[in-house]
């Protein structure tokens, strides 16, 4: 084996138990390692460096990091035991072994489980003083500061255990201390702190606007244990998402390395030297027994060093600079390592084992360009670092810019953004010291008035002093004369299979930018999103342009989540019955005491209906229907939507949302009105009521309170803000019931004994405050949404239910009888009123509706100015008309699509040319016959026409008035 675990004493592994041996399988093959271990350490201790082939091309891969940006090794987990989780496209670098599980590596592709993942998962909405993201010495340093002031202070990390960089270290000493040991006491002070909360295994996966940052917390790994020795499930959240609004942010995010692009640069044993340091120090691991170097900058030679230590053979030092560097010297001296400057990997052979066997170096020239080759070295590891890129993506998420480093040979931040800082190696500086004067100073300091006063003392065995010579970025090793197919196996994104042949075509094609070059190439486009591929693309592309500033070839976006986040996270608890949570009125019990069926509207369950003994739907609707028009029924109207409208300017702010005039409504009395977007369309309808001078009672569709609420709320703030008004939701405060009917004034004479409802006491459109016969206080209004004699009932929701019995007993001697949605659908289609979202589809005009009247000829109002244009007002547009089927037996189905008479309708003809469709119909008791509403192309001038519907039939129709049941409006004041 080429890999192996080693002993305590040659490497720490500090990331394991050894005392705690855990057994797992992968691939079939039955694996053990340590808790703390993830997949990828614990095969890799076994000698197993492969993961799954390719993508595209199939070629052989290996672990190639140690964290989340791995592009190659993927992996499906499915823990054996009863309530599977089963999840794809995990990196095997971050996924920790458990006992039971069962995994298997992939080619870059993974599959959706076979069954629903039954785990639970959480969401968490909090507010704090201090967001830190990163929990390395600069992270640490300022959560410290932070939780002294009494600021609410939260720490977040992806890893399991605090330290960031200190994890793949062998120590060092921070503040007089062993670093190690300073990461524990200052996070311990900070615990002492009562408003500070430290989040291990959390990824900050996306930042917002207003410091809004969203994070992932993961509990796999202990709730994999819990179910293991548990029976039954324990209900532990397996992800909690961490919905975070801060007072300040600081980023202490870090940097992450960058491989280099040479041929056969993707072989198994070629792994980031940051990676093999972390294997090595945090698990115990030697990925190789005989390890080539390769870099263009100083951070390598603390590797070189803990391999020296731990008693690995280290080959070759393989430099890009020129000369050694004195962090270099110290180190070849001590070591006793060779090394070779001015040079780069050119290539790489494989051995029979399927891994890499040895490496070709070669002379670099002027340009980094390659004569030559130098020499073959036989390896087994090929550990790279082609610098460092600061992991900026949740401040470019933010807006913010970042800028070209000659000096860090990167992308750096140029500036925070508002309320954000930056602390440590997320600035292009990776020294420890740099790292946690910014983390406190410009975190602490600006934000909460206090600092970090300390110094470090940063010996050569840490990561801290890599950065005292500048690197010599290398984008491609190749001869000069290399054409673009022969670069095939120069890869530039090993997730994609994409190469530097790749990059080549598409600035050949003419591409210039790097948005398009991502795009042309899909380079960056994978789970990883370029994290080890985006900035070497950008340096090649730079350098195929001859463009000595890689800045001006562009940076590409960094969007949202920062790691992908599985689906069933995002939803939380929001599934099966919690996936659209039920609404339920105040006098929801009573309905389903009797019998009701219900509907979902809006989120609100309505009766739909209520069916007595041996009825069906058909039957139980036409008797409610008969009911409303001959004698008194009532509905739950509850669910309507509610909005207070105050202000001074109030009237005036209707005005101009409603096509009709508010200004000059009195108050007492109410209208209805219709709003209607920009291009002229109804978007929402309903009844307005004005309590007062400076306030009104503004009701919506069920399904449109909420869009309606954000409609008037974008308005004001947008367009309208010097207006005084302002808007509040009181859906759920108020209980309505709607009683209609010839016998309605008699239920209501009885309910409200103090109230004149003469038809000359109480007219139409008109509202009084009363108390009802029991005492409690009441609001009554004359509307109708039937056509028939009706009132509207409205009280505090906490009486709902008791006032609803109460019009119940009132009404008995009439033989009141309750009606659902279905038949209050029937009786406003007989009436020719529209439902919007039903009758209207977003492309219907108050004119095309039949409702000119409602429209203003003399006020402004949104929408208006649409009216004037040559499509908005030509007379042929579709008409809302009545249709009936012309046996008046058939009906016909709502969506059913109409046809001119005589239009052959014939598959092998092809499309079929249509004039509309149906929009409503109902079998009506009243009328005796099936009937309907329609949109029709020019349909007020067809009415008496005949033409087809077709839905699965033909049926011929005959396109009529829109009003079918008492036209004249008499029986409205009874």
């Amino acid at each position: 084996m080429t890999s192996a675990r080693l002993a305590a004493e040659r490497a720490p592994g500090y990331g394991i138990d050894r005392s705690r041996p855990v057994s797992f399988v992968l691939d079939g093959t039955p694996y053990s390692g340590y808790a703390g271990d993830t997949i990828a350490s614990a095969c890799l201790a076994a000698g197993r460096i492969e993961c799954g082939p390719s993508m595209y091309r199939g070629r052989p891969r290996g672990v190639f990091t140690a964290g989340v940006e791995e592009p190659n090794a993927l992996v499906r987990v499915a823990p054996r035991f009863d309530g599977d989780i089963e999840e794809s496209m995990l990196p095997a670098t971050t996924t920790p072994i458990t006992e039971g599980l069962a995994a298997a590596y992939l080619s870059g592709l993974g599959r959706l489980a076979p069954a629903a993942d039954e785990a639970t998962y959480d969401h968490k909405h909090v507010h704090t003083d201090v967001l830190i993201v990163g929990a390395g010495p600069a992270g640490i340093a300022a959560a410290r500061e932070a939780a002294k002031t009494g600021a609410r202070t939260i720490l977040l990390d992806e890893h399991p255990s605090p330290g960031a960089s200190l994890l793949g270290s062998r120590g060092g000493i921070i503040d007089g201390q062993d670093a190690r040991s300073w990461v524990r006491a200052a996070l311990n002070e900070a615990a002492e702190a009562p408003e500070f909360t430290y989040l291990a295994r959390t990824t900050a996966v996306g930042s917002y606007d207003s410091n809004y940052v969203v994070a992932v917390q993961d509990r796999t790994h202990t709730v994999l244990a819990d179910l293991v020795n548990a029976s039954p499930r324990p209900g532990k959240p397996r992800q909690r998402v961490w919905h975070i609004r801060a007072g300040h942010v600081i980023l202490a995010t870090g940097s992450r390395e960058r491989p280099i692009v040479f041929a056969n640069n993707d072989r198994p044993g070629v792994m980031l030297a940051g990676a093999a340091r972390t294997y090595l120090n945090c698990y115990g691991v030697a990925a190789g027994s005989a390890v080539a170097v390769a870099t263009t900058n100083d951070s390598v030679y603390c590797l070189v060093d803990d391999l020296h230590d731990a008693g690995v053979e280290v080959v070759v030092v393989v430099d890009s600079r020129p000369e050694p560097t004195a962090r270099a010297v110290a180190t070849l001296a001590r070591t006793g390592v060779r090394a070779l400057f001015g040079s780069a990997i050119a290539d790489t052979a494989g051995s029979a084992s399927g891994r890499l066997g040895s490496v070709t170096v070669s002379a670099l020239g002027p340009r980094g360009t390659l004569p030559e080759p130098t020499e073959t070295i036989a390896a087994d590891l090929l550990a790279v670092s082609g610098g460092f890129t600061p992991v900026t993506e949740l401040h470019t998420q933010r807006q913010g810019t970042v800028m070209w480093s000659d000096r860090w040979a990167g992308f750096v931040p140029s500036a925070p953004v508002a309320g954000q800082f930056l602390a440590g190696a997320v600035t292009g500086d990776r020294s420890l010291d740099t790292a946690l004067a910014t983390g406190a100073t410009a975190g602490n300091r600006a934000a909460l008035g206090a600092g970090f006063t300390g110094r470090l003392v940063v010996p050569h065995t840490t990561a801290a002093d890599d950065t005292a010579a500048p690197d010599r970025p290398v984008w491609l090793v190749a001869p000069e004369d290399t054409a673009p197919e022969g670069l095939h196996e120069h890869f530039v994104d090993l997730q994609r299979d994409q190469s530097a042949a790749d990059v080549c075509r598409a600035v050949g094609a003419g591409l210039r930018s790097i948005e398009h070059v991502k795009r042309y190439t899909s380079i960056s486009t994978a789970s990883d999103q370029g994290k080890t591929s985006g900035v070497n693309t950008i340096g090649l592309v730079a350098t195929l342009l001859a463009q000595p500033d890689p800045s001006l070839v562009g940076t590409t976006s960094h969007r949202p989540p920062y790691t992908p986040v599985a689906f069933a996270a995002l939803a939380g608890r929001r599934r099966g019955d919690l996936f659209d949570p039920a609404r339920l009125t105040a006098i929801h019990p009573w309905h389903v005491a009797q019998g009701a069926v219900f509907e979902d509207v809006g989120q609100w369950k309505r009766p739909r209906y209520y069916p007595r003994d041996g009825e069906d739907m058909s039957a139980t609707v036409q008797r409610e229907c008969l009911a409303v028009r001959h004698g008194v029924g009532f509905q739950d109207a509850s669910t309507l939507g509610k909005i207070e409208v105050r202000g001074a300017d109030a009237g005036e702010f209707l005005n101009r949302v409603y096509t009709n005039a508010f200004a000059k409504l009195e108050p007492g009395k109410a209208r209805y009105g219709v709003m209607c977007t920009p291009d002229g369309m109804i978007f929402d309808d309903g009844v307005t009521l004005r309590i007062a001078e400076d306030r009104f009672f503004l009701t919506t569709t069920t399904g449109g309170a909420a869009r309606v609420l954000d409609w008037l709320e974008e308005w004001h703030q947008t367009e309208w803000p010097h207006l005084d008004v302002f808007f509040t939701s009181v859906t759920d405060q108020w209980s309505t019931i709607a009683i209609a009917g010839p016998r309605s004034r008699d239920v209501v004479a009885k309910i409200a004994p103090g109230l004149d409802v003469s038809a000359q006491g109480f007219g139409f459109m008109e509202f009084r405050e009363t108390t009802l016969a029991d005492g409690i206080p009441a609001r009554l209004c004359r509307i109708s949404f039937s056509g028939e004699l009706a009132f509207e009932v409205n009280v505090d929701a906490f009486y709902g239910l008791e006032v609803w019995k109460l019009v119940a007993d009132a009404g008995a001697e009439f033989d009141i009888t309750p009606y659902g949605t279905e038949a209050m659908h029937v009786l406003r289609a007989e009436k020719g009123f529209i439902i919007v979202g039903q009758d209207t589809d977003g492309t219907v005009t108050p004119q095309d509706a039949g409702m000119g009247w409602v429209v203003s000829k003399v006020k402004d109002f949104i929408g208006k100015r649409s009216y004037q244009r040559a499509d908005t007002a030509r007379p042929d547009r579709k008409h809302l008309v009545g249709v009936v089927p012309v046996d008046r037996a058939t009906l016909v189905r709502e969506g059913a699509q109409l046809v001119a008479s005589g239009t052959p309708i014939t598959p092998q003809l092809g499309p079929v040319p249509t004039i509309g469709h149906v929009t409503s119909s109902y079998y009506s008791a009243s009328l005796g016959h099936p009937f309907g509403l329609a949109l029709v192309h020019d349909g007020r001038n067809r009415i008496g026409e005949i033409v087809q519907a077709f839905a699965g039939e033909i049926v011929d129709v005959e396109i009529t008035e829109p009003v079918w049941y008492d036209p004249e409006g008499i029986r409205r004041d009874g």
